[in-house]
């Protein structure tokens, strides 16, 4: 009951973090999407509109990370015997196909531009109003990233930091955007092309990022096991108690930011149940020493009984 308590207590101080630092972002977010809209519509950019809508996108996803982290903080119940952790997980596979829809609709409509003054159209002139808002989101959005990826970090939580590298896909975004508009207003009518191709290349840092995103997130709910190093440290754990042999059967996943492990190990047939049952409940606290009090464990005991005939050992 304490363990419970304890946990729940963490689970608490967690949620409170994570939704201080994305409740901060989305004011950000909200206030940058509407001066860059402005400033791209006012300012005749293209690339600048496109920031807007990428910014559109990270006020999205912080709405994505308040209502999912909510739900995957809730403890196990009669339907969810493993908690809601994959909500987590699904926020931040929900965040990397929004970034990914963003970067394909930037390259469109940047590409779309590029194609127009190949035809012999031309493109107007950026205002100076463009450039400031993209000077001011790549210093804003760079000091979000730093908080919010510091957070993530420290309350292990994958929808957080998914969400710091979409803050700082807006600040390369931001950089792009800024060089474009910069470029078309200081090198001439024949340069404005620029804005657009800033868009274009923008939107290639921001579909590898999505990729990043996806990936991982996709292969956890997709029940992915546990990288080969995790899997030798568990049963390096396993074989450093005595008489405690052959781990095997090991199967791992991730569970939003717990890992869960199911494995069989041998010892003496000869042990008593309370004896067995003891190294195998160490064997559980060490592993959750090594990677962390919410790890889902199953230790499956199976007996050795040595062959009078032969002096071997095995199983029955």
């Amino acid at each position: 009951m304490d363990t419970e308590k304890v946990q729940t207590e963490e689970n608490t101080r967690r949620e409170r973090e994570i939704y201080r630092v994305t409740l901060s972002g989305s004011v950000v977010n909200f206030v940058l999407l509407l001066f860059k809209f402005f400033a791209g519509i006012v300012g005749h950019s293209a690339a600048m509109i496109a920031d807007a809508v990428h910014s559109l996108s990270d006020f999205v996803t912080d709405i994505i990370v308040l209502v999912f982290v909510r739900i995957s903080s809730k403890p196990e119940d009669e339907g969810h015997d493993y908690g809601h952790g994959k909500y987590e997980t699904l926020a931040t596979a929900l965040i990397g196909l929004c970034l990914f829809v963003v970067g394909v609709g930037i390259f469109w409509n940047g590409a779309q531009s590029i194609w127009h003054v190949i035809g012999g159209g031309t493109l107007p002139e950026p205002g100076m109003l463009a450039l400031a808002a993209a000077v001011i989101s790549i210093v804003s959005k760079e000091i979000l990233y730093q908080y919010t990826v510091y957070v993530g970090r420290k309350v292990q939580s994958q929808a957080v930091v998914a969400n710091a590298w979409h803050h700082r896909s807006d600040a390369f975004s931001s950089i792009g955007t800024a060089l474009g508009i910069g470029g078309a207003i200081l090198l001439g009518d024949s340069w404005r092309v620029l804005d657009p191709i800033a868009a274009v290349v923008v939107s290639f840092f921001i579909v590898k990022v999505s990729v990043k995103l996806l990936v991982p997130s996709l292969n956890e709910l997709l029940e992915k096991s546990l990288p080969a190093e995790v899997e030798n440290k568990i049963n390096g754990i396993v074989l450093s108690y005595p008489g405690v042999t052959s781990p095997h059967h090991l199967r791992t996943r991730r569970i939003g930011n717990s890992y869960s492990i199911d494995l069989h190990v041998r010892m003496d047939g000869q042990l008593s149940l309370e004896e067995a049952h003891r190294r195998a409940t160490a064997i559980e606290d060490r592993l959750r020493e090594e990677f962390g009090k919410g790890t889902y464990i199953s230790i499956h005991v199976e007996p050795i009984k040595s062959n009078p005939l032969t002096g071997e050992s095995g199983t029955r």
